[in-house]
């Protein structure tokens, strides 16, 4: 396979020719894209894509389930994924059902059903370093237990969520529920004293008011869409639709605990322990002071990639407070105190304002109404998925766009090159380093384009050089087995010793044109060292081997 970030620049030019009549596919590939392996499961496909930088595919599983709706490739190279059941008593959007995961040839290694008459897994899951899956499952209550429990607008059935913690058996099948966690324990209400929950809203940010979305007149209260689990801090994060803010539980609890106020590391049990986007959903401020609309996809931003460790998410209405449709990317960055804690300004949570924001301009140029995704990549662009258009698109730090594709594959089939791109959403989409795990030892070669009729359209895959601002460095010993020592133009740079995984192991600043890296510590194998500047512009990226 190519090792395409870390070769020699050979290609220096870039031509993508196209008639008036392009509709989908490659519209733009640049030499600022991050190279590697879009993964693209569209939404009412039977088929999951990887797809070069040009658009062509390279690899296909074909499933007997359309996604429910979100999709993963682990590292060893299997594809996890949600997968949509038909269950006829939860027939609102996302559902899912059931997961499965697929070997490199398509092969369904594992499933695992959650769909009944009293529950449905619908949107997104998570895959955890211990190898268990985290699912967002519907959770159905009565008319009569949402009385109870102090609702206001009753529907006839009232679905309410929680979140599962799923221990597969990959060798009999199956898996066992080792965590969970249940909204129904963690609400509060001011409308009736004699039912349960009864509280002061203003004095309790840890919990979630009952009566948000009082009139909605759907049975589909919060409608989960999206989650996503931060090891280093044992906590998951997740998107409510219908609260236009996302929340924070603490996952180090146990099952007892998560239904209580008290345990885990935070000692709040399975409270809240931090929201971002509503104040007004727990008694603060007023619609004025809301930041998301109908938000997609909030998650962390790994560590080692630009803005590591703050959350993004994809605003999906955001031009609400200006009656005009567009989206946005926001990242926040979540106030914290010694203890690791979130702390408030005053009864809200803060910031007041995002750290970074990427609109499109003209704004209008940029606007999905619902699903949709967004991807920190370690070249510090963002891969944005705007998905009810089925387009893909990537933009640098500053907001310039250097690569744009659009779905081909629709409900009706294939949607060949002139045809109006109709049906063809995608919930997220993903992009994976060429030098990731699950590609060793695979043939990744191009296999045509999904469509037809793009023969006219020539793409040239760069290939990017190790020294793209023209400073040179060089390292030696190489392989070593403890010191390495980086001579070149690297005074007042910073340097990272990365894993193939694209982990960071050590990042240092360097205040001289020598420094001296140990790497006495690391276990034997292929790493790589990148050298950048305060801008977070790329001096180049070389591969060393410990022995």
């Amino acid at each position: 396979m190519k090792k395409i970030i870390f070769n020699t620049l050979i290609l220096l030019s870039f031509q993508l020719f196209s008639n008036a009549q392009q509709t989908v596919g490659i519209f733009m590939n640049s030499q600022e894209a991050f190279d590697g392996y879009t993964l693209l499961d569209p939404h009412v496909s039977f088929d999951a894509y990887l797809i070069n930088n040009c658009g062509e595919k390279v690899h296909e599983w074909n499933s007997d389930y359309k996604p429910g709706l979100s999709s993963y490739l682990l590292e060893n190279g299997v594809l996890l994924r949600s997968r949509q059941m038909d269950n006829p008593d939860f027939q609102g959007g996302g559902s899912g059902g059931g997961i499965e995961m697929l070997d490199w040839d398509g092969n369904v290694i594992w499933e695992y059903t959650i769909s009944d008459e009293s529950q449905c897994q619908h949107h997104d899951i998570e895959y955890l370093p211990n190898g268990n899956i985290l699912a967002i499952v519907w959770d159905l209550r009565t008319a009569a237990e949402a009385e109870q429990a102090g609702r206001i607008d009753l529907p006839t059935e009232f679905w309410s969520e929680k979140i599962i913690e799923i221990q597969p058996d990959l060798v009999n099948g199956g898996g066992t529920i080792v965590w969970e966690w249940y909204l129904w324990d963690h609400l509060i209400q001011d409308a009736d004293p004699s039912k349960d929950n009864y509280g002061n809203i203003a004095d309790s940010p840890e919990l979630i008011d009952i009566n948000i979305n009082p009139g909605a007149g759907s049975p589909d209260w919060m409608h989960f869409n999206g989650l996503d689990y931060n090891a280093e801090l044992d906590q998951i994060i997740i998107s409510g639709l219908h609260l236009s803010e996302f929340i924070i539980i603490d996952h180090s609890t146990t099952t007892a605990e998560a239904a209580g106020h008290t345990g885990g590391n935070s000692n709040k049990g399975g409270d809240i322990i931090y929201r971002w986007g509503n104040p007004e959903n727990y008694g603060q401020g007023t619609e004025n002071d809301r930041k998301l609309f109908r938000q997609h996809h909030a998650h962390w931003i790994e560590n080692g990639l630009q803005d590591e460790g703050m959350i993004m998410v994809f605003n999906n209405r955001a031009g609400i407070p200006t009656s005009t449709d567009f989206s946005a990317i926001n990242v926040v960055n979540p106030p914290v105190d010694n203890n690791g804690n979130y702390t408030m300004d005053g009864a809200v949570f803060g910031p007041s304002t995002s750290h970074w924001t990427y609109v499109a301009d003209p704004v209008t140029d940029f606007f999905s109404g619902r699903v949709s995704g967004a991807q920190r990549l370690p070249n510090g662009n963002t891969l944005i998925c705007e998905g009810s258009n089925g387009r893909l698109f990537e933009v640098d730090y500053d907001g310039n766009m250097v690569w744009e594709y659009i779905n081909p594959s629709s409900a009706a089939g294939i949607i060949n090159q002139g045809t109006d791109p109709v049906g063809n959403a995608t919930f997220r989409c993903l992009r994976y380093s060429e030098d990731y795990p699950a590609f060793d030892g695979k043939t990744l070669s191009p296999q045509g384009y999904i469509e037809t009729g793009s023969d006219n359209i020539t793409c040239d895959l760069f290939v990017h050089n190790n020294n793209i601002n023209n400073i040179e460095w060089n390292i030696s010993p190489n392989p070593s087995t403890d010191l390495v020592q980086i001579q070149g133009d690297i005074l007042n740079k910073n340097i990272e010793l990365i894993d193939v995984s694209g982990k960071v192991i050590t990042n240092k600043f360097i205040n001289n044109n020598t420094f001296e890296l140990n790497i006495n510590h690391i276990p034997n194998g292929i790493y790589f060292i990148k050298i950048y500047d305060n801008n977070h512009n790329n001096m180049g990226i070389q591969k060393i081997v410990k022995m």
